[in-house]
C-alpha cells in the first residue's frame, strides 16, 4: 500500500490546513475568528451573495451561515438587502469598515503565502500556481455547478493526455499511488 502522504489529495488538504492555521494565528491579532474572516472573504469575493450561496461557499449549513452573518451584522461589518423581486432573499454586502478590515486580512494572506513559498524561485511559484489552476479546471469539469459529481464513466471516457499518464500506463491515475483516492 502506498504512503498516503504521497496522495495528491492528502498533500493539498494538508497544505490548505497548514495555510489556514498559520493565517488564523495571524488574523487572531486583529481580533478575528476563522468564521469571521471566512465570511468576510467570501462576501468580498461575491458581493451580494445570498445566505444560501454563502453557506455553500463556506461549506456550512444555512443556519450556521445565518448565525455568522448575524454576528457580523451586529458588528456593523455586513448588511443584508432584500433582493429585487423577491424580498424573502437577502443579499449580503460588506460595509466600508469591513472593506478596510478585508484589506488588512489580504495583506496577512499575502505574507502567509510568501512564507509558504519562501524557498521557491519566482518561476517555481508561478509554475505551482499554473499547475494548481489546471487541477482546479479539471475538477470544475468533474463537478457541476451544484456540487454534485458528474457521471464518473463520462468523465473517465476522455483520453488522458500522454504527459499526465503515470509511467505504469494507467490512464485514470487511480493505481499509481500519486493521485487522490
Amino acid at each position: 500500500m502506498p504512503d498516503t502522504d504521497e496522495f495528491l489529495g492528502v498533500m493539498i488538504a494538508d497544505v490548505a490546513r497548514l495555510l489556514r492555521t498559520a493565517f488564523d494565528r495571524r488574523v487572531r491579532k486583529l481580533g478575528l475568528t476563522r468564521a469571521q474572516w471566512l465570511v468576510l472573504t467570501r462576501v468580498h469575493r461575491r458581493p451580494g451573495a445570498s445566505q444560501s450561496e454563502l453557506a455553500e461557499l463556506m461549506e456550512v449549513e444555512k443556519a450556521s451561515a445565518g448565525r455568522m452573518i448575524d454576528r457580523l451584522e451586529a458588528k456593523g461589518w455586513v448588511v443584508r438587502r432584500a433582493q429585487d423581486g423577491d424580498r424573502r432573499v437577502k443579499r449580503v454586502y460588506l460595509t466600508p469598515e469591513a472593506e478596510r478590515v478585508h484589506k488588512r486580512i489580504w495583506r496577512i494572506a499575502e505574507v502567509t503565502v510568501d512564507d509558504a513559498l519562501a524557498n521557491f524561485s519566482a518561476q517555481e511559484g508561478a509554475q505551482l500556481r499554473k499547475l494548481l489552476a489546471r487541477v482546479k479546471q479539471n475538477l470544475v469539469v468533474v463537478v457541476d455547478g451544484n456540487g454534485q459529481a458528474k457521471n464518473g464513466a463520462a468523465a473517465r471516457s476522455k483520453p488522458v493526455p500522454r504527459h499526465t499518464r503515470p509511467a505504469n500506463g494507467q490512464a485514470n491515475g487511480r493505481h499509481h499511488g500519486r493521485a487522490a483516492p
